[in-house]
């Protein structure tokens, strides 16, 4: 192959594509909606001002409304043993509750009906869906004093024995410290739900960005074979060329998109802090993990950033980098052939399917990864070449053996390399094919076919 002429296609093909108007939109628009999904807990926290709900208690246990306390959410009022039927009614009506809501200026009332001696009904009414939220609130608040109910009324049974002491007592809450023992012997606090939050973005991600410029290849070959441009590009250059030379320009495009990406959002974080104050950020997104608001203990907060330090970053970037261009090759490679036996997208379905089917496979298994990293399913997965790219980089924050990495590799590369030798056969032909749909049949036909 000529090397200058695949510079000349790479730099048309590199050109043609960030000159694009959707290049440039989509450069642009992805760092802001990455930074909008960072900051967006945080600004809904800053911004938003709930009007705390209005709870109307009708308690005929006469023991429950003194226990229930108001927050800034949630407010009660007492509403004694109002009747909530009308003369002649077995039942309330929708009319009178309404009336009722309305004339105590209300959201919900929430009526309480002793069942037996230790047992309360608790019924609500409102016009509006209260929320789960709240809901769950309010049911905890009533089975609360419900409980302390319980328990003073067995401690007046049974003089001489305290049974909300005896409760704490047995009552256990352990908490497991999970320490990780790491190749250095160093041992440290391991919090896996960070691993698994980060394995899973990561096989998500490739799994996007290969797909993307994969079809970006695939529709830059059907566009140039159907407009006819392909017979002119030939008859200068060999068709190998033309094929490497597309992989390797939209290669590019796609590591330019990725340096911007990153500046771009690490600029408008940066502003959005400076703007907004870090700390007024960090403090929502702490509020928003914890809605109570009650971040007392600093133990998780310590959990994350001990896991966070044991992840090695420099090497998961590497090992990102070399999954998707090594991934990228082997799918652009089989795109590039796929499109060159195609007219027009619409016949791409049946070919392309078997394709794009592995990696569908690997991206269930990465999400697999978060629940056992260690399992089978995801060590082969991680192995075999069509799979390793995205099952394998949802392996990396789990610390997998540095010898299962470079095996899965090597797989990859020499995988690379067959394909592409096969799909260079088969775009050679195919490219200049036209009048006639192929099938798998026609492709096997041009694989054997000699030069």
């Amino acid at each position: 192959m000529n090397l200058s002429k695949i510079r000349i296609i790479i730099a048309r093909e590199y050109l043609n594509k960030v000159k694009k108007k959707s290049f440039l939109l989509i450069t642009f628009l992805a760092p802001v909606l990455f930074a909008g999904l960072c900051l967006l807990p945080s600004l809904i926290m800053v911004l938003a001002k709930e009007e705390p709900r209005q709870i109307g208690i009708v308690d005929h246990t006469a023991y429950i409304v003194p226990q229930l306390v108001s927050s800034d959410n949630i407010v009660y009022q007492d509403l004694g043993t109002l009747d909530l039927t009308a003369e002649g009614e077995a039942t309330p009506s929708a009319d009178t509750l309404r009336a009722v809501l309305s004339r105590y200026g209300v959201d919900a009332i929430i009526e309480l009906t002793p069942v037996d001696s230790i047992d309360v009904q608790a019924i609500a009414y409102s016009v509006k869906d209260l929320g789960m939220e709240t809901g769950q609130v309010i049911q905890g608040a009533i089975s609360r004093a419900v409980e302390q109910y319980r328990i003073d009324r067995f401690n007046s049974l049974h003089p001489g024995v305290d049974l909300s002491q005896a409760m704490q007592e047995v009552r256990a809450d352990i908490a497991l410290i999970p320490l990780l023992i790491g190749k250095d012997d160093s041992i440290a606090i391991s919090e896996s739900g960070i691993k698994s939050i980060l394995s899973m973005i990561l096989g998500l991600a490739l799994y996007m960005f290969i797909m993307m410029f994969c079809g970006m290849v695939m529709s830059s070959v059907i566009e140039e074979k159907s407009s006819r441009v392909v017979e002119v590009l030939v008859s200068s250059v060999k068709a190998t060329e033309l094929m490497f030379g597309k992989i390797i320009g939209v290669a590019l495009v796609a590591m330019t998109q990725f340096l911007l990406w990153i500046l771009l959002t690490v600029a408008i974080l940066a502003v959005a802090g400076l703007a907004l104050g870090f700390d007024a950020l960090m403090g929502a997104g702490a509020v928003a993990a914890d809605p109570t608001g009650m971040v007392a203990d600093t133990s998780a907060i310590a959990s994350i950033v001990s896991t966070l330090g044991q992840i090695d970053f420099g090497g998961l970037l590497l090992c990102f980098f070399l999954y998707f261009i090594f991934g990228y090759l082997l799918y652009a490679s089989v795109f590039a052939a796929i499109g060159s036996a195609v007219e027009n997208e619409a016949d791409t379905q049946q070919l392309q399917i078997p394709v794009t089917l592995p990696l569908m496979i690997g991206m269930f298994i990465s999400i697999y990864t978060m629940k056992a990293p260690e399992s089978s399913i995801v060590y082969w997965g991680s192995m075999i070449p069509f799979t390793s790219p995205i099952v394998m980089l949802s392996r990396i924050p789990f610390n997998p053996p540095v010898t299962d990495v470079v095996i899965s590799l090597v797989a990859l590369v020499l995988t690379f390399v067959l394909f592409a030798w096969l799909s260079a056969k088969i775009y050679k032909v195919g490219v200049l094919m036209f009048g006639k749909k192929s099938s798998f049949k026609d492709l096997m036909k041009w694989i054997r076919q000699r030069d």
